[in-house]
């Protein structure tokens, strides 16, 4: 068998476990001896894995969006001037441009694969060409690319600021697809698994930053930043009960700045709707 190189830095690699794949396919997965990132052979089964966008197994499509969007939101808020506007790739059915448009953010969707349900008319193709963004989401994606690096490359085309979802590699031995559930063979489109290494890898390759909470929200950024944005979402319960009693003991305090109050952008977008069906009748 030929030597497989490192998508992400060009290293050998080591198989690691072979696998039946969407039930069929014997598929090795290799392991970079030098940057860990783990990635499939060649992904051939890909046109049949995606006979539908959303896969049976992606059970976690509204926990997603019910858990990042107020993340996100609080790391826009901190660290992104958030009257800009931002898209998210891969929007997949627009829940999450929904959301996030409903908090005040103008959001936009995009997605070649799946259906617009949520953000019809809030889309990439209603914006002028070479439209640039504060920052672009993308979730559950970067497991599913067979070209990391050209995809980062055209995500960093819309903005100097990637906010992403991937669950990162455990640290422990791994020596077949049950080791990690993160694996899913039996859907066939996770090709790609990264370490927290590897985006530093990727970093470097693009000359930014890369931030994480250290298990599957991440940012690579080219903005400085004075801080890491995620850092939030690491605390333990017990930090977040002394946030809270800090707050009520300095109530009292001016020096606490106020919260950002965003005004929900659903009625003025039910009425921009409403505007542009007019126009079809």
């Amino acid at each position: 068998m030929d030597n497989v190189k490192c998508l992400i830095c060009g290293g050998d690699t080591k198989p690691v476990f072979t696998t039946k794949v969407l039930h069929k396919y014997d598929v090795t997965y290799h392991r970079c001896t030098c940057c860990g990132f783990i990635q499939t052979d060649t992904p051939y089964w890909l046109d049949e894995a995606y006979s539908s966008a959303i896969t049976s197994m992606d059970i976690g499509l509204v926990y997603r969006n019910l858990v990042y969007s107020p993340q996100v939101e609080h790391v826009i808020k901190t660290s992104f001037d958030y009257n800009k506007n931002f898209l998210d790739y891969a929007g997949g059915y627009g829940l999450f441009v929904r959301i996030m448009r409903d908090k005040g953010f103008d959001f936009y969707w995009d997605d070649k694969y799946c259906d617009n349900l949520f953000a019809q008319y809030f889309t990439l193709e209603e914006l002028p060409q070479g439209q640039k963004f504060e920052a672009v989401t993308a979730f559950e994606i970067f497991e599913h690319l067979v070209n990391p690096l050209e995809e980062i490359e055209k995500l960093f085309g819309y903005a100097d600021s990637i906010i992403f979802s991937t669950e990162l590699i455990p640290h422990k031995e791994i020596t077949s697809h049950n080791d990690w559930w993160y694996f899913a063979p039996e859907g066939g489109q996770h090709v790609a698994f990264y370490s927290e290494k590897v985006f530093e890898t990727i970093a470097k390759k693009f000359g930014c930053s890369f931030y994480s909470n250290g298990k599957d929200l991440h940012i690579l950024t080219k903005k400085p930043l004075s801080k890491n944005p995620l850092a939030f979402t690491k605390r333990t319960t017990w930090d977040k009960i002394a946030d809270r009693l800090m707050g009520i003991l300095q109530g009292t305090k001016n020096n606490k700045p106020a919260p950002v109050y965003l005004p929900s952008k659903i009625g003025q977008d039910v009425e921009y709707i409403r505007n542009i069906v007019h126009k079809k009748d």
